[in-house]
């Protein structure tokens, strides 16, 4: 399933798994083999950018929920 000597490009999951896995650093060789072999690299960049913009948004929320139930 998640082989990388498939020759079909990697699902938008495997995609995501692949750009939250990097974003921690947890990236399993398998994974970044397939990515590189058979992924779109603007398919990457596209992901990473959204992935950190609600990253930074859900952060930037916390804070805020935090702050508002301190009564700050």
């Amino acid at each position: 399933m998640d082989d990388p000597v498939d020759n079909k490009p990697p699902t938008l999951w495997q995609m995501l798994h692949s750009v939250i896995a990097a974003a921690f650093g947890v990236q399993s060789g398998k994974n970044r083999a397939r990515d590189f072999t058979h992924g779109k690299p603007s398919h990457f960049v596209i992901l990473g950018i959204v992935f950190t913009a609600v990253f930074a948004l859900s952060l930037f929320g916390i804070v805020k929920l935090v702050l508002l139930l301190a009564g700050v």
